[in-house]
């Protein structure tokens, strides 16, 4: 197999939250399928690998799917803790049987750590359960303060990129750094290729994402997220370290709690969206083997006409 044939059999879109990732994947394996290809499409949004977790993170809904079959969707409980070793091998996994069926795998998500897994020659370490008590416990006791500054000394590219704010890769970030046998959590400068990809990054105009995430915000509360969050609050939600700090899922919690009202759970989810957004932007940016696609103003017809493009 060709460098070109490997690097069209494996898709990815990229790029940051309500860019419209899934209508475009979902698309371009529709083309190939006309063409006579199967088609698969492997997620990497870390919030969709949770069963339940469906309004919040914009899943496509099944009957939606057009037959295309799924990974890395609806694997995990709420309950359990993301890791992004385990997604690498059971996503690269996938993608191999896909390739080697002579089938076309779509990668297709904004987390950018797992894109970045898959696609580049990237290795995660194990956990060390007891290194990660005694960080979880610092972090309780002090804060994120010391933690960052150990992190600055031991690893100054992942401090500079991490989000002090979200204990959980803090603590992971610092874990990973402390250890005699480990990576850096931030993507290097020149990363290599895991195998020939076909990389498409998606962007909107600022101004435009801006005022959709805040539409997608309201939308998510009014289509019911209160209602999936209270119910994964039976299921164990608040005990989940990963499920439950997904934007919108920690909005919909206070809510529950009464410490916020639906109004500002929505501008609070708003907010927190287009940040995220913005580091999302700031990680794929630095993929130089990236295609920009400006898809401003495309609705689901116009990602459609993308993909006639992508694949004519």
């Amino acid at each position: 197999m060709s460098g070109a044939e490997a690097s069209g059999r494996l898709i990815a879109v990229v790029g940051a939250t309500g860019t419209g990732k899934s209508d475009l994947a979902i698309a371009i394996a529709d083309r190939h399928r006309a063409q006579g290809r199967t088609a698969e499409i492997v997620n990497a949004d870390a919030m969709q690998f949770y069963r339940g977790m469906d309004i919040g993170t914009a899943k496509v809904p099944e009957p939606e799917r057009h037959g295309i079959p799924h990974h890395q969707l609806d694997v995990l409980d709420v309950t359990d803790e993301a890791s992004v070793a385990a997604y690498q091998r059971d996503a690269r996994a996938t993608i191999d049987r896909v390739l080697e069926d002579g089938g076309v795998a779509v990668l297709v998500g904004g987390s950018g750590l797992y894109v970045s897994s898959v696609l580049h020659d990237l290795d995660f370490p194990g956990t060390d359960p007891e290194l990660r008590r005694a960080l979880e416990q610092e972090h309780e006791d002090h804060g994120p303060a010391p933690l960052l500054a150990r992190l600055r000394d031991l690893d100054p590219a992942a401090a500079a990129t991490i989000d002090a704010r979200n204990p959980r890769r803090l603590i992971r970030a610092v874990e990973i750094a402390s250890r005699s046998d480990r990576v850096t959590t931030s993507l290097p400068s020149a990363p290599r290729a895991w195998r020939p990809a076909r990389v498409l990054h998606l962007r909107r105009d600022r101004e435009q994402l801006v005022a959709a995430l805040h539409e997608r915000a309201a939308r998510m509360f009014r289509d019911g997220l209160v209602d999936e969050v209270a119910g994964l609050r039976d299921r164990g939600l608040e005990q989940g370290r990963t499920a439950r700090a997904a934007i919108g899922y920690a909005q919909a919690l206070d809510v529950l709690r009464g410490d916020a009202s639906v109004e500002d759970a929505v501008e609070a989810t708003g907010i927190a969206t287009r940040k995220y957004a913005r580091r999302q932007v700031s990680w794929f940016r630095r993929y130089a083997e990236a295609e920009e696609l400006d898809v401003t103003g495309a609705d689901r017809d116009g990602l459609t006409a993308v993909a006639r493009r992508i694949v004519p």
